[in-house]
């Protein structure tokens, strides 16, 4: 599979990244706000529908906010987003003068990207079309960038010439314009990606299900210093007559880097692997307690509807109930994501290796079955009875979108009123009986029309 090229949107604080983001995935994944500085993790989403497919990154502002304990975090995630995008999207508020953090912004982008990765600037807020030349004019002064687009997300004014702009510069870039088929019957190789923070074994787990074969050619770099894999490896292994893609994740280049550079470029290479992933395998290492870092980076599986499992290497050495009870740990420390299978297992013995193909399998089958809406409104009917669910318990009408993962749609009469403790209770009600083992859920809940209610109740 070809190398999905990173488009980057960059700004200073409250210049309309996350609208854009969201405008361009085409739905809500990142938090719109009048406070400056709401975003401040990096959100990603796989843009399959463009052009030229990418991987698009919201990213907190650079600049100025009221939260200053957290500035100089989103400040280092903005940066390390600039300095490994292969496209810049470079933000400004058309509506106020070019300010000092948008200066600041630009300084940044002259010294801190890769040579030759072009900028888009993108004039936002802009909701008179008119006023686009004149508008454009005014900003020609900050002499960076590739072209100058206006655009108001809010109301899809610029959108297309935007999206034409993308595919026109990473074109330039070598990279191709195609089109993606989804095959229903999953009957391609899945990628998994193997993620996990630095030193865990990633790179021995994906060596261990090598054939000799291949690992006596093409073995993967190995050592116990943090960060020696390089660079994103795909690495084709077969069992039972059917083929793997195994995606071991980067952690360093050819530069020095401090511990945490070390964890900050994992971390876009973790992006860039779950997005371009069906399924992503959390290696742990089970001689060490769960991290931040670990549920961070599970968290960012989960985000992104990429099926899930956890491995617990070097389980090898811990013996008996200690095992048991390191297993129990870690379910612990992980159960905002339960639905998550985990795997004892060991690089070096191999032990528990095995297992993984059918898990994957299994979590591939799960991530793309459909329930029908009759059989769907039969076991709802089933599990409201007799529970206090409020407004979830009047529910009119329940179906199962077309979405990955696997979307479940609730009409109600006033879907503020719904709780998540009852989608709660829904969620763990369907997978008793319907499965989805290792994969996320989702919930969208609408309000139904008058009109609509009447033509349900007949």
């Amino acid at each position: 599979m070809a190398k999905l090229p990173t488009v980057a949107i960059i700004g200073r604080p409250n210049t309309g990244k996350s609208t854009l983001f969201n405008r361009l995935v085409g739905s809500r994944r990142a938090i719109e706000s009048e406070v400056a500085g709401t975003t401040r993790d990096l959100i990603s989403h796989r843009i399959d529908e463009a052009e030229v497919p990418y991987i698009l990154l919201d990213t907190g502002g650079i600049g100025s906010t009221e939260d200053k304990d957290f500035e100089a975090d989103v400040k280092g995630q903005s940066i390390l987003a600039l300095e490994h995008a292969d496209l810049i999207v470079f933000t400004v508020n058309s509506r106020e003068a070019i300010t000092g953090d948008d200066q600041k912004v630009v300084d940044m982008l002259r010294k801190r990207r890769k040579k030759n990765v072009p900028v888009l600037v993108v004039l936002t807020k802009v909701d008179d079309p008119g006023k686009s030349a004149s508008i454009i004019a005014d900003f020609q002064e900050m002499n960076v960038g590739e072209d100058l687009v206006t655009v108001s997300a809010p109301h899809y004014l610029g959108i297309e010439d935007l999206n034409s702009a993308i595919a026109a510069q990473l074109k330039k870039l070598g990279f191709l314009a195609v089109t993606v088929a989804v095959d229903p019957d999953a009957k391609a190789a899945p990628r998994i990606a193997i993620i996990g923070r630095p030193n865990v074994g990633k790179s021995s787990i994906v060596n261990a299900m090598m054939s000799d074969s291949q690992r006596s050619v093409l073995p993967l770099l190995v050592s116990p210093v943090a960060g020696t894999t390089r660079d994103s490896t795909d690495t084709e292994v077969k069992f039972h007559d059917r083929t793997y893609i195994l995606v071991d994740t980067a952690g360093l280049k050819k530069r020095v880097y401090k511990l945490e550079d070390v964890e900050r470029f994992s971390t876009m290479r973790t992006i860039q692997a779950i997005e371009q992933s069906d399924t992503v395998v959390l290696v742990l290492d089970a001689l060490v307690e769960v991290s931040q870092q670990d549920k961070r980076i599970a968290s960012m599986a989960i985000e992104s509807g990429k099926g899930l499992i956890i491995l617990a290497n070097k389980i090898d050495g811990i013996k008996g109930e200690a095992r048991k009870q390191r297993l129990h740990e870690i379910g612990l420390h992980l159960s905002f994501c339960k639905f998550a299978p985990i795997l004892p297992c060991s690089a070096v013995s191999r032990e528990g290796l095995v297992k993984l193909f059918d898990m994957v399998d299994s979590v591939q089958r799960s991530r793309l079955r459909h329930i029908t809406t009759r059989e769907l409104r039969r076991w709802f009917e089933q599990i409201v009875h007799g529970q206090p669910l409020g407004e979830v318990g009047k529910c009119k009408h329940i179906t199962q979108a077309d979405d990955l993962p696997p979307t479940f749609v609730l009409f109600v009469k006033d879907a503020k009123r719904v709780r998540v403790s009852q989608l709660r209770y829904l969620e763990n009600r369907l997978r008793e009986t319907f499965g989805f083992d290792g994969v996320p859920i989702r919930w969208v809940t609408k309000s139904t029309p008058k009109k609509v209610e009447r033509m349900i109740k007949r």
